[in-house]
């Protein structure tokens, strides 16, 4: 079998759409991910994803289930195509003759996307978190009640010099993620938008690793012969298979960093100074299962996201844009 040549360009146009297309229908439950991992025992706000789906429409309206939307499908472009376009940049450049590659260096592949994607990725939901859990926070310091948008958004406010102690905010005021991202650039430099960088690779490298040789050995049980590709719904089903089975597998370490992204907290909550202090605090005052929290909110916005990337991809409509497009002339 052939290998195909990479054309960069086409694979970060795929991976830009896919992620584009993918986030726009999950986000919501992406949200109630983040919301019912922040959730702390003895202050929970939300019995599950479809009670925290219903009660942030009750009080943020249809809009507030795509709060932080804006950030990440400004920036998931980038991170799906870098993600998506190393691994395949990787296996060519691992590929000898055009064989099969051993699941060692599928693997290998897939850790080295990874590893590129969170320079994306690190900040992409470091200001993602702060807008989706303002909506907890202010659940949490309200009554039972609808609140107005306006008490909603305020709550989202991290930006007093409470940044570096994580202490609760005493005076919100309403802000934007470029404001955010202003403030921490400001305070704390640009490692201030990296907060978190440690448990992303912990997250994202056994991910990539997991989730690559996974999906490509699933999708080639769709082949009907060695020199056939898989049907698109075959590729579309392993990319979810794949997909959701990664996601369940790192999901403790996706608790850990949404815990420590983190910025603002709620009464009584407990702040972390890094990565085994924050899984000592969580075993010891919440028990493992608490490492779970939000496993199937994740499984159900991994699953859609990773199939629908594989079908763009398979589609190929960054390679028909770039035929059709005066760069490919430039680029050829």
């Amino acid at each position: 079998m052939t290998q195909r040549q990479i054309s960069l360009p086409a694979k970060l146009i795929n991976g830009g759409i896919a992620g584009v297309v993918g986030v726009t229908c999950v986000f919501p439950i992406d949200l109630a991910k983040t919301r019912l991992q922040n959730q702390r025992q003895g202050h929970r706000v939300y019995k599950g994803m479809m009670d925290c789906l219903v009660q942030t429409v009750r009080s943020e309206g249809y809009f507030g289930m795509y709060r932080g939307a804006a950030v990440n499908l400004t920036l998931v472009t980038p991170e799906k195509a870098i993600k998506l376009a190393a691994n395949d940049f990787f296996r060519h450049q691992l590929a000898q003759d055009g064989k099969r590659l051993p699941v060692i260096k599928e693997m290998l592949a897939g850790c080295g996307a990874g590893m590129c994607q969170v320079i994306v990725t690190t900040p992409m939901e470091m200001l993602k978190i702060q807008l989706q859990d303002a909506g907890r926070l202010a659940a949490q310091q309200q009554k039972p009640g609808r609140m107005s948008p306006t008490k909603v958004a305020a709550t989202s406010s991290m930006l007093s010099r409470s940044y570096n102690s994580g202490a609760a905010v005493s005076a919100p005021r309403a802000v934007s993620a470029t404001q955010i991202a202003r403030e921490l650039l400001h305070t704390q430099g640009i490692q201030g938008l990296y907060r978190g960088l440690g448990a992303t690779l912990m997250r994202d490298v056994p991910f990539s690793v997991v989730y690559f040789p996974l999906f490509a050995n699933l999708n080639n049980l769709g082949k009907r012969g060695p020199e056939s590709s898989a049907p698109l719904y075959w590729a579309f089903l392993s990319g979810c298979a794949a997909g959701s089975t990664a996601a369940v597998a790192v999901n403790p370490c996706d608790v850990v960093k949404t815990r420590l992204q983190c910025l603002n907290k709620g009464s009584n909550e407990e702040t972390y100074k890094g990565v085994l202090d924050c899984v000592n605090k969580i075993m010891h005052k919440e028990g493992p299962s608490a490492l779970l929290k939000g496993a199937g909110c994740r499984a159900l916005v991994i699953a859609p996201l990773f199939g629908i990337a594989q079908v763009m991809y398979f589609v190929g409509v960054g390679e028909y844009i770039m035929d059709k497009s005066p760069l490919s002339l430039l680029l050829a």
